[in-house]
């Protein structure tokens, strides 16, 4: 019983990271677009605290898991950050970038 909750425990601690990251990646990227100096400073000193947030569950969620469930941790990561990935090819397609900015890869 205890294992079972502690697997929906480390399950939602990954959901809040997934979502954290999430946060700090829009703030990056409009960082990315503002012209204002102040604002971009402030939407970078957000994203960077969402980073650290992250930074903190994930050393929570490396304590609370198996050893082997590590492992697979490890491929889940790696298969979302290939269907993340592909998404981000789809949105820059739908976006329609030059050329010579789409043809870098």
């Amino acid at each position: 019983m205890q294992n079972k909750k502690n697997q929906t425990s480390v399950g939602q601690m990954i959901q809040r990271c997934h979502k954290w990251r999430q946060k700090r990646k829009q703030y990056i990227d409009q960082a990315r677009q503002t012209n204002d100096e102040i604002e971009r400073e402030r939407l970078l000193q957000t994203a960077e605290h969402y980073g650290r947030m992250v930074n903190e569950e994930q050393i929570k969620i490396d304590s609370q898991r198996d050893p082997k469930d590590k492992n697979i941790a490890v491929e889940e990561i790696a298969e979302s950050a290939e269907t993340s990935d592909a998404k981000e090819a789809d949105e820059d397609e739908e976006m329609g970038f030059p050329d010579f900015i789409a043809n870098l890869k």
